[in-house]
């Protein structure tokens, strides 16, 4: 399902793909986070291939009928930083970048932290 914007003009619809990826963009600019960890058999495989993916390890659901997004992140964090202080410092990038660039509401942002790179 995609996110719904209703204006005076007509309705705009975002899926959730775009979504995906703006919030994959914006976790990457994050001190602390590594890498994105895939959750899907495509993530795999791209991965194999060699490609590019920015919304790997990034699952948007949307919710109250096309009003708002849930996004869940599956991440890599650098050893020695605070997992606390990174996670919310993405949570609150995140939600920021999402709800600017498409004007839809970011309810939840759930950072899934998969494991540490040294």
């Amino acid at each position: 399902m995609a996110g719904i914007i209703e204006t005076e003009y007509g309705r705009i619809t975002i899926s959730e793909e775009l979504v995906a990826t703006l919030a994959g963009y914006a976790a990457g600019d994050n001190f602390g986070i590594v890498a994105m960890t895939g959750k899907t058999a495509g993530d795999a495989l791209l991965k194999l291939v060699g490609g590019t993916n920015h919304k790997r390890g990034v699952k948007v659901t949307t919710v109250d009928d096309g009003k708002a997004m849930v996004i869940d992140m599956y991440v890599n964090m650098a050893y020695g930083v605070s997992m606390p202080a990174v996670a919310k410092n993405a949570m609150d990038g995140v939600r920021y970048r999402v709800e600017e660039a498409t004007g839809l509401k970011v309810k939840a942002v759930n950072i899934h932290i998969e494991g540490i790179t040294v």
